[in-house]
């Protein structure tokens, strides 16, 4: 077995101590709290893991990097490139979340842009490429002996001759036109006919380029490229007609049933809703990002809120009426509260009702406004052109918030992105899961037969990351979690699958206390997570207090004996069964269950009449709680992880 050879160990409080840690093992780091557990493991290993391997870069780059000390050791040998998974790196930014973190957002929007479908957003109706041998298709459930009329749209300009028109569409072997329900010859009509919209088929009005706001001045006549009655055997002539009709209709054309009312089926090759003439871009990953101009809210920015006038602010207790002083920043403005009874007055709105028996519609005017009267929200929107002022930033400062992007309802992304969904949800809605039901949405759902070979590799490493957020039990979180919101060992938790992820060999991570807000239930997962880890040949150093970790664990480092100054020494080094037996070290005292802590023998009962009474808690996931808390008392919250402890205590 190969080691890290530690020699004169003199860090902070260490006592000059002599060390060596096996490599490709998961190695745990115990002892009393102030014994030198994180000096060892954060301030000696990472930091000369670290500091080797910036020094490996050129001089150059090595400028632009974060450089550690150098630890206070004499010698180090047989370190790996070290990486630290701990809970003291902050999250500020609010773009991050238990997606982009685990980067199972990079991968979901990868898996869109590879299989999701298309729906259209004016008819709800799946968007595709047609071909002739898909319509085919979707006309075997016709009756053999039907009519059907094929056209294909020609957008002509008026001042074009009309007997251009004609000739070049004879030349091109087309005879006939669809005009009012009616197949009519090409020598019949003499002048461009007077062109109306066909009943479902291709627009025949002036056309309008909605994706560059243009309208171009063309007709739209219909062509008819064949009449046919439909048989299977037919299959290569009606195959031949639906080539040419989409050829030269440039992708689109549209099949009449005569005999079912003219009942009209528009086909388009592109990407592109021939029942709503609107037309799509093809996927990007990037149009799925929201931390990407491309897929990003125009109006939040992929922020998912926007900093406006909270009206809770604005008018803080609806039992007062407008004439009481409803609208709080109005009390002191005599000229804006005059204007306001003239508008109410000429709207017929009561001043003495209190706001919240207001109607919808008299609420809206008094925050709109009608033009004439620019109301609650206008005159804040005056004020925001003087913010240049000091005081005006600060007067409105206290009334804005934080508010859910009335455009993108909080999903981050264009509404072009939402129209593309798996399995009838779209990448919000999926982020929006928690991570057990994300896992089984993806566990279920099953690629087509003639799916690309890389969405299926896509796929499996996104349930695959989805098994490890599990595995640490964090099964509860949301993929649109803030990252910044997650506690410290949830936070490592995450950190901790992220590694695994990357597949990362030959690298010692150095962890601090992963089982922090871990329910014992989740102890073993988590170990199992770190086995695996260490099953990638990786060296895996736990700073670690729980029994089942220390338990499972190759070899046991417990310094102490106390803390602070009476620390800082190798009391144990060795396997789990030595440390049990070894008469030195406190933890194995506990472990071994020599020693125990007693139960108190008073304890203190609850006064009736001295609670915090809660009713109806309902923050995050709790579902209406009533509680009493006693006071005077040491109260104890606990449950699984993510069943409410920190909603209950900090939100509530």
């Amino acid at each position: 077995m190969d080691w890290i050879h530690i020699r004169g160990a003199k860090q902070n409080n260490l006592k000059n101590f002599d060390l060596d840690i096996p490599l490709n093992a998961m190695t745990v780091v115990t002892g009393v709290s102030g014994s030198g557990k994180s000096t060892l493991a954060f301030d000696i290993l990472y930091a000369e893991g670290q500091r080797r391997y910036v020094e490996s870069f050129s001089a150059y780059a090595r400028q632009f990097l974060d450089r550690m000390d150098k630890p206070d050791v004499e010698s180090i040998e047989g370190i790996p490139p070290t990486i630290a998974i701990d809970q003291r790196r902050p999250v500020k930014t609010s773009r991050s979340t238990v997606g982009t973190m685990t980067e199972l957002h990079d991968h979901l929007k990868l898996l869109f842009a590879k299989v999701s479908v298309l729906y259209c957003k004016g008819c709800g109706r799946v968007v595709e490429r047609d071909t002739a041998q898909s319509i085919l298709k979707k006309l075997a459930g016709v009756a053999e002996g039907s009519t059907l009329v094929l056209t294909f749209p020609l957008s002509i300009a008026p001042s074009f001759p009309w007997s251009d028109t004609k000739a070049g569409l004879e030349q091109a072997g087309f005879h006939r036109l669809l005009l009012d329900k009616t197949v009519r010859g090409l020598q019949e009509i003499e002048t461009l006919p007077a062109l109306r919209q066909a009943q479902g088929g291709p627009s025949s009005e002036p056309q309008s380029n909605s994706e560059h706001g243009r309208t171009t001045a063309t007709a739209t006549i219909e062509v008819v490229a064949d009449r046919l009655v439909y048989r299977p055997e037919a299959k290569k002539r009606i195959t031949d007609s639906l080539e040419q009709a989409l050829q030269f209709g440039k992708g689109r054309l549209c099949l009449y049933h005569p005999e079912d009312g003219w009942r009209a089926e528009p086909f388009s090759s592109q990407f592109h809703c021939p029942h709503c003439d609107l037309s799509y871009h093809d996927p990007a990953p990037n149009l799925f990002s929201f931390n990407s101009p491309l897929g990003a809210c125009e109006t939040c920015r992929g922020f998912g809120r926007v900093i406006d006038i909270d009206l809770d602010l604005v008018i803080p207790d609806p039992a007062k009426s407008l004439g009481d002083g409803a609208i709080k920043p109005w009390k002191t403005k005599a000229r804006r509260t005059q204007r306001l009874t003239e508008f109410c007055e000429s709207k017929k709105i009561p001043m003495k009702k209190p706001w919240g028996e207001l109607s919808e519609k008299q609420k809206k005017l008094i925050v709109e406004g009608d033009g004439r009267f620019k109301g609650i929200r206008g005159w804040f929107q005056r004020l925001e052109r003087k913010s240049y002022r000091m005081h005006v930033r600060v007067f409105l400062s206290r009334y804005r918030a934080y508010l859910i992007c009335p455009d993108c309802q909080g999903s981050r992304l264009k509404p072009d992105a939402l129209n593309f969904r798996i399995e009838g949800k779209n990448i919000a809605e999926i982020n929006a899961m928690s991570v057990g039901d994300a896992h089984r949405f993806l566990e279920n759902f099953r690629l087509g037969g003639h799916s690309d070979p890389v969405s299926r590799l896509i796929l499996d490493e996104i349930r695959r990351r989805l098994g490890y957020l599990m595995g640490v039990g964090l099964e509860y979180l949301t993929l649109d979690r803030q990252s910044r919101t997650l506690s410290g060992g949830e936070l490592e938790r995450v950190d901790l699958t992220t590694a695994i992820g990357s597949s990362l060999v030959n690298t010692l991570y150095v962890l601090d206390e992963p089982s922090i807000g871990l329910h014992p239930r989740d102890s073993h997962r988590l170990v199992e997570i770190l086995h695996r880890l260490r099953a990638n040949n990786n060296t895996v150093v736990v700073v670690e207090h729980d029994p089942e970790i220390i338990k499972e664990s190759d070899y046991v480092i417990d310094l102490g004996p106390k803390a602070g100054e009476k620390g800082g020494e190798v009391i144990f080094a060795g396997p789990y069964r030595e440390l049990l037996e070894n008469q030195k070290s406190l933890t194995a005292a506990y472990l071994a269950q020599r020693k125990s802590i007693p139960f108190p023998s008073r304890r203190r009962r609850p006064i009736p009449q001295r609670m915090i009474k809660i009713f109806a808690a309902d923050a995050n996931n709790l579902k209406n709680v009533d509680v009493e808390i006693p006071l005077g008392l040491f109260v104890c919250i606990t449950g699984v992880s993510g069943s409410g402890k920190s909603s209950l205590v900090d939100e509530v």
